[in-house]
């Protein structure tokens, strides 16, 4: 081999680790290919997201004329799930089938439930839109229909993405964990942004036949990435369940010292807090560029995809940044204070009516929150207890996936609130439009993220890790 080929070869394997977001976690035993095809199940959460937060609720407001409020209580109904992620966290920890794998059955079954959503959710909205026979049905098996779709994809995806993240960690070493939680968020953004380009496209020429297509897709879609996610990831081990299980506390004692530990709580509140104020825009996003601003359903589509784009490139940057030794906490802190000024540009948009400015303000917002979810993601991992990787990751889902639930239900019911006692004459006749009540949300989430900054101001710079292990935790009484 002569010495320009030497030199191309190099050339050729540096491009991964300078080009390639956390292509720097690969390891010899969990090489680049195989991680991300493990990370294949955040591409199916995040076209699952995609579907219910920004094109369902979109359809169901201003084509199916469905009251906001309703709409954002049917998105929030996964939130009834959150709650259980710290809980499937540490049962995948201590889990063990019949075949010696703790993960995979929890990811499985997690993927089954929500096909399951989303193989009954086009019938339920067929009821909805009124077409066709579904018209002689009553109208409340629509809505509950559509209910239970929608909790048992928001049941799947959080058991899914909980199991998932802690398989992922699994397979790392602890110094590389970061960094592969990291890729594994770049790949649920990822699957967000490509899912929005895709359905925006599809449903260009709106029609109810083809959104149940979409949706159908969607199902068949989320089985194959998973199934493939899955394939010979984790090691199984010899005995199954005749295998001594880990030396692990019960739930309630390991989450009490967990919840105990040093600036657990303020962290969990800061990270609920930034949540609710990132989030509160989710379910009005496409709803405010249909009414307000008059983009069509392909367009505020694409709005979706600009808010996960920006989000990317937020991650990829809190990524180098971290990379280089940065304070987590303090990366967190200055993703809020850049939410502040891009929502008031979304604010600003419907004055003006300008559509590239929203759009603007809709990239410095998903920015700004990729910011904020990676260093608060990386404060959780940095702290997590050792061998309870499940249970950190659990808790951080939990309060974030509760926290997004409640921000989404209260946008809505919000926003139906003020445009309603606007269109009453109440703050006036200027006042008196559709972008009274969108303005609204969007002035509280800058209050929101200021009180996130003040909360996060006491986790900078503390970078002490919380250095009890599973093993020197008291062991329950039903325990080996």
């Amino acid at each position: 081999m002569n010495r320009l080929s030497r030199q191309l070869i190099t050339r050729w394997a540096q491009l991964g680790p300078r080009f390639l977001p956390f292509a720097d976690a690969a390891t010899a035993d969990l090489p680049l290919s195989r991680l991300l095809r493990l990370s294949l199940f955040q591409v199916s959460v995040g076209m699952a997201l995609t579907l219910l937060v920004g094109t369902l609720n979109r359809v169901m407001i201003v084509e199916l004329n469905v009251p906001a409020t309703l709409v954002a209580v049917m998105v929030a109904l996964p939130v009834l799930y959150a709650p259980f992620r710290a809980l499937i966290g540490y049962r995948s920890d201590t889990h063990r089938s019949a075949l010696g794998w703790r993960r995979v059955p929890f990811i499985w079954m997690g993927t089954m439930v929500q096909f399951g959503g989303l193989a009954v959710m086009p019938f339920a909205l067929l009821v909805l839109s009124g077409g066709g026979n579904a018209s002689a049905w009553p109208a409340w098996v629509g809505w509950a229909g559509a209910g239970v779709a929608f909790l048992l994809v928001g049941a799947g995806l959080h058991t899914v993405q909980t199991a998932g993240l802690a398989l992922a960690t699994d397979l790392t070493p602890q110094d590389k964990q970061p960094s592969v939680v990291g890729l594994m968020y770049v790949m649920l953004l990822l699957g967000s942004i490509v899912s929005a380009l895709v359905f925006g496209a599809f449903l260009r020429d709106f029609s109810p036949g083809r959104l149940v297509q979409v949706i159908q897709a969607s199902a068949v879609i989320t089985l194959v990435l998973n199934s493939l996610a899955l394939w010979k990831q984790e090691t199984r081990h010899p005995g199954g369940r005749n295998a001594p299980p880990p030396r692990m506390a019960q739930f309630s004692t390991a989450w009490a010292t967990y919840i105990e530990g040093d600036g657990t709580r303020r962290r969990l509140f800061a990270i609920g807090l930034g949540t609710m104020a990132f989030g509160m825009q989710d379910v009005l996003l496409e709803p405010y560029g249909g009414q307000v601003l008059g983009m069509s359903v392909g367009a505020t589509t694409w709005l979706t995809a600009t808010l996960a784009g920006g989000g990317l490139a937020g991650f990829a940057l809190a990524s180098r940044i971290l990379g280089r030794g940065a304070d987590p906490a303090r990366l967190a802190a200055a993703g809020a204070w850049l939410g502040m000024p891009a929502f008031a540009a979304v604010l600003l948009a419907a004055s003006v009516q300008s559509v590239g400015l929203f759009a603007c303000g809709v990239l410095v917002v998903g920015f700004a929150a990729g910011l904020f979810g990676h260093g608060t993601l990386t404060v959780t991992m940095n702290r997590a207890p050792k061998e309870q990787a499940g249970l950190a990751l659990g808790a951080w889902g939990a309060v974030q996936a509760t926290a997004a639930g409640v921000a989404v239900a209260t946008g809505g019911l919000l926003r139906d609130l003020v445009s309603a006692l606007a269109g009453q004459g109440l703050f006036g006749p200027a006042l008196a439009g559709p972008a009274t009540g969108y303005a609204f949300v969007y002035a509280l989430e800058i209050a929101m993220l200021l009180g996130t900054v003040v909360v996060m101001h006491g986790l900078i710079g503390d970078r002490r890790r919380l250095s009890l292990p599973a093993a020197h935790l008291p062991v329950g009484p039903d325990q080996p």
